[in-house]
């Protein structure tokens, strides 16, 4: 049972991580400081016979058998995000890390999308595509950066590297594990809005073969600009490796992250155009979310200020848990390398969150006056004419669990004078995930939203001046005078989602000359998932449908080396998303069927997949200190689920991905060193398929339903942002000082499209459709964002640093949704930070 009452629960890098051939994980020239002055006992000052240098910091050499080529050799975009990066922006999530990569934006949650980490990547949802250590990471979550050692963003349809999914693109987070040397690292921070947080990280070596590592992390904060919002977590994450530069050698890894926060859905958008409901004005319009001053349909002006918070303390909450164990196994047999994977992973969350709706209208309003008096709109004192939110409350509580076990074989062997180094592989994954609603009242039922009385509930309040410390209660319906708690729904109501997957892949780079290397790389998956439906009305048992989907997935590139520093390439790639691939943990746009009424889809159903064309360019400067990146490429969805004139279920949409990408990392001079880059998209929907407008009966013609050419069709894909720039750099003014900052440009991005086109039918069932007068495009506007940061060194075991993110307080927009809002980021955040090391 949910209590009405407010939620206050407790509390060396790589230097060629490479890819399975073209699709798997490599790793950019570090991104670090010069570590000349490292502090004693650290891991910059230990010194190994396996280290070799990259961008002045000597690292561990990789012995991964999944390790094809080096990233000079691999024709792929890719960005790999150092720790040094995240400690050095202060980022503290996922989400706050990935904002130093350009190209990526984030898609917002909504009712049936769970909150979570939704990175767009070239444009695509990579939500489902988010690996640890290259076993996916299915659940929806907002993952910490406590013991991530790096962050590899692979672009480009990608399934052949991990199977369903990727058609964008997947990230692969890289663990801290243990190391041959003892160090200990122990941070304290605090600053604005009620910032703390403490993290750790300590190895212990046992001798020369053996090593304990132990990360773990505390943090709790308000949001700076923002009313009410609070967030807490802590973690913690133990691994143990016996056999460190040995042939054989064993991990065992746990990870723990509970997490609790009052969550933030931000601010609705101005106005709503559809078939019933329509204020914005004629034309092509786009409406932006309601910040600054506002007028209403009744002429009154209002300002909105950026930490207005319509959400309630008493109802809102969101709890989330993620538990995992990895054990590891490796051994060499000469230059052949065994490793086998085996994972568990738990993870649940709960939440009701506010989402300010717009869909009645209720924001800007639809009428310049009041309800006629003696109408029945007028007694029930319906708020028509604007400066009002319906606190639409979103909830879901569940869990996702998963049993992965992958097995890896790599090396090198000639054929003559041709050299291969190869990948070959097997994953077998079990996964399920289950997940219901909680029993709430929040004016659903009535519309417009807004009245007398749902205003005296604190269902509505008001655009300007809302109270998240209002009395609200929850009752049995949304007319009842009962109250009663907040209870999860009936066992029955729940769905459950199952799925195995057995897959097959193999990876080769062929060195034909040193000047030209060919990569290929296939992979084959056995996808089959299951749902199991909410029981239907007065049924004594559920629904369930099953599907099996038999992927290929292949991809192929050739490499030409000018020099050895130097590489031009051009590359082909596929990705697959079969039906139901994020099992409800994710927006499902090709999703199983989710009622009996529509089970007869399910036989319609195919994949959608995806291809990507590429041709690049890399250059390792300055000794491998500077990497460069330009990529130019294509992207295209053939097949995408859509409705077609006869609303059936087809797969004929169309959407196409342009675009250029630049990144560099490493070290323009010494001490002075840079990580970032360029991306322009140009991404269109070209073909949306269909929208069905219900129309009404007419005398003996029968209500039914009109299929008109979608609105999207023609438009640019959302969440997306065509221009986008990052620019973190750092620079060593002395042994002890250095100081530096990001800059991060995001153009326009656009959350969704609507229309008000209308049909009508005579008696006789003639219909015509009435043009759409009004196309609304929902959107957030183009932003600019700075931060800062510097450290000193008071002596070579402790340091002091001040980071200050946002530092001009711009009120800019993160996330847009579909409809309703979009989400606003933090103000001006400083604090500082001291850390011992030993």
């Amino acid at each position: 049972m949910v209590q009405t009452t407010p939620r206050r629960t407790t509390v060396a890098k790589p230097a060629f991580l490479a890819l399975f051939c073209v699709g798997a994980f490599a790793a950019t020239p570090a991104f670090a400081d010069d570590t000349n002055g490292a502090p004693a006992g650290s891991a910059d000052d230990q010194r190994d016979d396996h280290d070799v240098i990259v961008n002045g910091q000597r690292v561990e050499e990789p012995t991964s058998p999944k390790q094809v080529a080096p990233l000079i050799n691999t024709p792929k975009s890719i960005v790999v995000l150092q720790s040094e990066v995240i400690e050095r922006t202060g980022s503290t999530s996922l989400q706050d890390a990935l904002r130093t990569v350009p190209g990526i934006t984030f898609g917002a949650a909504e009712g049936g999308n769970p909150i979570g980490d939704r990175p767009f990547i070239r444009g695509f949802d990579s939500q489902g595509s988010i690996y640890v250590d290259g076993v996916r990471d299915l659940a929806a979550q907002t993952r910490e950066v406590f013991s991530i050692d790096s962050v590899q963003i692979v672009r480009g349809s990608d399934s052949t590297l991990g199977g369903r999914g990727g058609a964008g693109g997947t990230i692969n987070i890289l663990s801290k594990l243990p190391v041959n040397r003892t160090f200990a690292t122990i941070s304290g921070s605090a600053g604005n809005a009620d910032y703390k947080r403490i993290s750790g990280d300590a190895n212990i070596a046992f001798g020369p073969h053996m090593a304990f590592r132990i990360e773990g992390m505390w943090h709790d904060q308000s949001v700076a600009g923002r009313d009410a919002i609070w967030s807490r977590r802590w973690g913690f994450a133990p691994s143990f490796t016996i056999g460190i530069d040995t042939p054989t050698r064993l991990t065992v890894a746990y990870y723990h992250l509970e997490s609790h926060e009052l969550p933030d859905s931000g601010l609705p958008f101005a106005y709503v155009c559809t078939a019933t409901v329509c204020n914005a004005p004629a034309g092509n319009f786009t409406t932006y979310p309601t910040l600054g001053a506002v007028t209403l349909a009744n002429g009154t002006t209002g300002t909105v200020s950026r930490n207005t918070f319509y959400g309630l303390k008493s109802r809102d909450f969101r709890d989330a848990k993620t538990q995992t164990a990895t054990i590891r196994a490796e051994h060499d047999f000469g230059g052949i390398t065994l490793r086998n994977t085996a994972r568990y992973n738990y993870s649940d969350q709960s939440y009701i969150f506010l989402l300010p709706d717009d869909s009645t209208g209720n924001v800007i309003g639809t009428s310049a006056t009041a309800p006629a008096a003696g109408s029945a709109a007028a007694l029930r004192g319906d708020q028509v004419t604007g400066g009002y939110v319906w606190r639409r409350g979103n909830t879901r509580y569940g869990y996702t669990e998963s049993i992965v076990d992958q097995i890896d074989l790599g090396g090198k062997f000639k054929t003559g004078s041709i050299e291969h180094s190869f990948a070959v592989g097997a994953e077998f994954s079990w996964e399920k995930s289950r997940r219901g609603a909680y029993v709430s009242a929040s004016g659903s039922t009535i519309s417009p939203r807004c009245n007398t009385a749902t205003i005296a509930r604190f269902y509505c309040t008001s655009l300007f001046n809302p109270n998240p410390n209002d009395p609200w209660v929850n009752y049995t319906s949304d007319t009842s005078t009962v109250q009663t708690p907040i209870v999860k729904g009936a066992v029955t109501a729940e769905t459950q989602n199952d799925a195995n997957t057995v897959a097959f892949y193999g990876f080769d780079s062929i060195t034909i000359v040193p000047s030209l290397i060919l990569n290929l790389g296939a992979r084959f998956d056995r996808f089959t998932s299951k749902v199991t439906l909410p029981f239907a009305a007065g049924a004594t048992s559920a629904q369930q449908f099953t599907r099996t989907d038999e992927l290929f997935n292949w991809q192929a590139g050739l490499v030409f080396k000018p020099t050895a520093d130097t590489s031009l390439y051009a590359s082909y790639a596929t990705s697959a998303t079969p039906p139901n691939a994020l099992l409800g943990e994710g927006q499902e746009p090709n999703a199983l069927p989710t009622t009996v009424a529509t089970a007869n889809v399910l036989d319609l159903l195919k994949p959608t997949k995806t291809k990507t064309y590429e041709v690049g360019a890399k250059a390792n400067l300055f000794h491998e200190r500077l990497g460069l990146n330009l990529a130019v490429f294509q992207t295209d969805i053939d097949n995408a689920r859509v409705l077609d004139d006869s609303n059936t279920v087809s797969f004929v949409g169309k959407s196409r991905i342009r675009g250029v990408e630049f990144s560099a990392s490493g070290q323009i001079l010494p001490g002075w060193s840079v990580f970032g880059g360029y991306t322009y998209l140009d991404p269109k929907i070209i073909d949306g398929g269909f929208t069905a407008l219900t129309v009404a009966a007419n005398g003996a013609a029968a209500a039914k339903t009109v299929q008109v050419v979608s609105v999207n069709t023609g438009k640019q894909m959302t969440q997306t942002a065509r221009n986008s720039f990052t620019f973190t750099s750092t620079y060593q003014v002395t042994r002890q000082f250095s100081f530096g900052g990001t800059a991060i440009y995001m153009d326009m991005q656009y959350g969704g499209y609507s229309d008000n086109r209308k049909a009508s039918q005579t008696t006789a069932g003639v219909v015509t459709i009435t043009p759409a007068t009004t196309v609304l495009s929902r959107a957030i506007p183009s932003y600019w964002r700075f931060d800062l940061n510097a450290r000193y060194a008071i002596t070579r075991n402790f340091e002091v640093s001040v980071n200050a993110q946002n530092i001009t307080d711009k009120a800019y927009f993160s996330q847009a949704y579909t409809s309703h809002y979009a989400a606003i980021a933090a103000g001006r955040t400083i604090f500082g930070t001291v850390t011992a090391k030993f």
